[in-house]
């Protein structure tokens, strides 16, 4: 996760073989090992501490070590309270990925932007 103040980003990204297969199934997402899941959230501080989900411009893109840009569509995922944006690209045992997602909160000038590095391997 990543804090700017009123808002918190959180996001992780997996290898979809790590979705239980009901989740997968009800999310339309194809487990593999070699899929890559991006999942980013967007909260606002509340003034009690906690946190509340959401909604937002969420886009996201990757680029690998060999300088090839993977770009992906995020889509919404509504659970009661929780908000929150994913996307699928496919991913090469080893591969690193460097992950730039830019938010902005909805009825909020706001722009947030995060860079993270994450590798993945497909074969066990």
């Amino acid at each position: 996760s990543k804090d700017f103040g009123e808002y918190v980003l959180y996001f992780n990204a997996l290898n979809t073989d790590q979705l239980s297969p009901d989740i997968a199934q009800e999310y339309g997402i194809v487990r593999s090992k070699s899929r890559a899941l991006l999942n980013v959230s967007i909260h606002r501080k509340l003034t009690d501490g906690r946190t509340e989900a959401v909604t937002g411009a969420v886009s996201a893109s990757a680029i690998n070590l060999n300088g090839q840009l993977k770009t992906m569509t995020l889509r919404e995922i509504r659970e009661e309270a929780a908000i929150y944006y994913i996307g699928e690209l496919a991913v090469s045992d080893g591969e690193v990925l460097i992950y730039t997602i830019d938010t902005t909160p909805s009825n909020d000038p706001s722009r947030f932007t995060v860079r993270f590095k994450k590798q993945f391997f497909v074969e066990q």
